[in-house]
């Protein structure tokens, strides 16, 4: 009787020891996630004083970078919509293709912005002689768009030159460009 005993002694010993350690690892696991989250939390709070100290500093450099754009006043760009679309044929073989796009000019002129709208039928007719010239197979590659852009751009700073006395037309823009 006392051996069987002993046994259930032994036996409840390993059972309180295996519990023990168990316990020990989640204590361990717990310590472990409270430092990280702490060392998380520190590290945050040492880059965002950091960063008011940097930010205090781009300030100053903002203040000097301001008195210089003062003395230039920079004028906000201005986008002038042609409207309605182009509508551009193509005969390719034996096949009828279309070209349609949406074209806006950026300037930063008032005298440009009423030039184009005074000289809209001529300018409209000349965007769509130049862009029935093209090939329509060369307009199907980013490079062909490229190309147009330029030729189109140069022309308008040719006109705008002749007819407002200014060549304010700083982009010509794509905002809709479809091929069929």
């Amino acid at each position: 009787m006392a051996a069987e005993q002993d046994l259930k002694l032994d036996g409840g010993a390993q059972e309180e020891a295996s519990s023990g350690g168990g316990k020990k690892k989640l204590i361990l696991i717990i310590v472990a996630v409270v430092l990280l989250i702490g060392i998380a939390v520190g590290a945050t709070m040492f880059f965002m004083m950091g960063g008011e100290e940097e930010a205090e500093g781009d300030a100053a450099e903002e203040v000097v970078a301001e008195e210089v754009v003062a003395e230039e006043p920079e004028i906000p760009a201005q986008y002038v919509v042609l409207k309605p679309e182009f509508v551009v044929s193509f005969q390719v073989g034996t096949r009828q293709r279309f070209l349609q796009a949406s074209i806006e000019v950026m300037t930063r002129q008032q005298a440009v912005v009423d030039a184009l709208t005074l000289h809209e039928p001529m300018i409209r007719n000349d965007i769509i002689r130049i862009m029935g010239e093209q090939d329509f197979k060369q307009l199907r590659t980013a490079e062909g768009r490229v190309a147009l852009q330029k030729q189109l751009l140069k022309h308008l700073k040719g006109a705008m030159k002749r007819e407002a006395g200014t060549d304010g037309v700083e982009a010509v823009l794509f905002t809709n460009f479809v091929m069929q």
